[in-house]
């Protein structure tokens, strides 16, 4: 019987790529003023072209409005228009826009199904380097994000950049960190581990993480966090088969969403969806979609979000059945 990795069969959406961080690994920002925000009618043009495609997830990926900023209501009011234009049209979001206060979680947990936010490390060591223009990525900060998740009941994904200056041992602190979080609310549905990769826009010349190190790192980080929170790794950043399969069989269960522009790595380019299929398949690993909300938290839905969520549900077990019946 195969084993099964899964993945989310995703759409993104970047309501801007303006940040008031300045992250010295950065591929995705642009200084304010340089870009245009996403309107709503672009949105839905988007929308409308994905109907037949099979996707299910839509990441809304933003770049950072500072706290302060006349702006902050406008962008925060145009991620809930999105989220749910998206509902409106069949689709289930999940946002991750950096750090958020209380009351713009509260806000946004009416049209997400799912959030989340990168802690990247808990070392306040990384302010002295690449985080040293990046006010937001303080962990005190990052870290309320997580807790605020977890008091609000919505299910998050976290993780790990990997490779940007940390130690082996930020890497098991981190991770303990969110382990014990998890242990209090119950909340983190994934961490992600993501290897740095070196991007054209970038300001640093930060190398490429060793993914010899990867497997090793999986392989622990699945000892540390609870069964129930799932490793996920990206694909289009471990090119290599190899290394690939390595990181499975270390323990990692899910590749993320596979979308057509990886916004945060788009020298990076995920790989024809059908031949990842049957690399897995050749190593005896079956790849299948799922939700960006997992099962066990359907519960923390509001009734017009699980009910989008129950019809897909319902047509991925009519799929599963037809394929059975057919193999």
């Amino acid at each position: 019987m195969s084993k099964i990795v899964t993945f989310s069969p995703a759409y993104t959406l970047v309501p801007t790529y303006e940040c008031f961080n300045r992250c010295t690994y950065c591929n995705f920002r642009t200084d304010l003023g340089k870009s245009p925000w996403l309107t709503l009618a672009e949105a839905e043009k988007q929308l409308q072209s994905l109907q037949q495609q099979g996707i299910s997830e839509i990441l809304i990926l933003s770049g950072e409005v500072h706290p302060q900023s006349s702006q902050r209501q406008a962008w925060v009011e145009l991620i809930y228009q999105l989220g749910e234009l998206a509902l409106e049209r069949g689709f289930l979001p999940h946002t991750n826009a950096g750090p958020l206060s209380w009351e713009e979680m509260s806000q946004l947990k009416r049209v997400n199904v799912s959030m989340g936010l990168m802690l990247e490390q808990l070392t306040p060591e990384l302010g002295k380097t690449v985080h040293r223009h990046a006010p937001s990525k303080v962990p005190e900060v990052r870290w309320q994000q997580l807790v605020q998740a977890g008091e609000l009941q919505i299910p998050f994904t976290t993780g790990l950049l990997l490779g940007i200056g940390e130690t082996e041992a930020d890497w098991w602190a981190s991770l303990e960190a969110i382990a014990l979080l998890h242990s209090r609310y119950g909340h983190i549905q994934e961490v992600i581990l993501q290897p740095h990769s070196p991007g054209s826009q970038q300001t640093c010349q930060t190398p490429t993480f060793n993914l010899q190190q990867l497997p090793g790192l999986i392989h622990r980080a699945r000892e540390i966090l609870p069964a129930e929170i799932t490793i996920q790794i990206p694909p289009n950043l471990i090119t290599n088969t190899n290394w690939l399969l390595s990181c499975l069989t270390a323990g990692a269960r899910d590749l993320g969403g596979i979308v057509p522009k990886d916004e945060v790595n788009p020298d990076y380019h995920h790989g024809d969806r059908q031949t990842l299929t049957q690399i897995l398949a050749a190593a005896d690993w079956q790849l299948v979609a799922r939700l960006p909300i997992y099962p066990q938290w359907d519960s923390w839905l509001s009734e017009k979000l699980l009910a989008v969520v129950e019809q897909y549900r319902t047509n991925l077990a009519a799929l599963k059945y037809f394929n059975e019946t057919l193999s």
